[in-house]
């Protein structure tokens, strides 16, 4: 009890007070990237001394997304120290792929899709690596 007491700031959140004021903006974007219908898949699979990453993105027809940027993190759960960024190519219109070193166990992978700088999608799925 003294170690974790000693050790632990008090601080969960460094701007809780402004993270609640973005709450509203962060469901609104929710709403509106929900009303889209899109479906984007992801796979991460191991490659020797790394993981791959292929992202799908389709839009409500099934037709192939056009004309965006993705981004991709694993972000580990309790150290954000460990984050690896995952450097993603378009290969075709709405289909990328990258690759990161992250160690084994649970990540966070988070997917953004932005177009002309502005964020139209993002999600945000718990993964376990091996």
């Amino acid at each position: 009890m003294g170690a974790a007491v000693s050790t632990f700031s008090g601080l969960e959140t460094a701007g809780a007070y402004q993270a609640g004021l973005s709450f509203e903006r962060d469901a609104q974007a929710a709403r509106v990237q929900d009303a889209l219908h899109w479906n984007v898949r992801a796979s991460l699979r191991p490659a020797g001394s790394v993981t791959l990453l292929d992202i799908d993105a389709r839009d409500s027809a099934d037709q192939p997304l056009r004309g965006l940027q993705a981004t991709a993190h694993l972000a580990h759960p309790t150290d954000r120290r460990g984050d690896r960024e995952i450097a993603l190519s378009e290969r075709t219109a709405g289909t990328f792929n990258g690759s990161a070193a992250p160690a084994a166990g649970q990540w966070d992978l988070i997917i953004e899709l932005s177009r002309d700088g502005e964020r139209v999608f993002r999600s945000r799925n718990r993964v376990v690596l091996n």
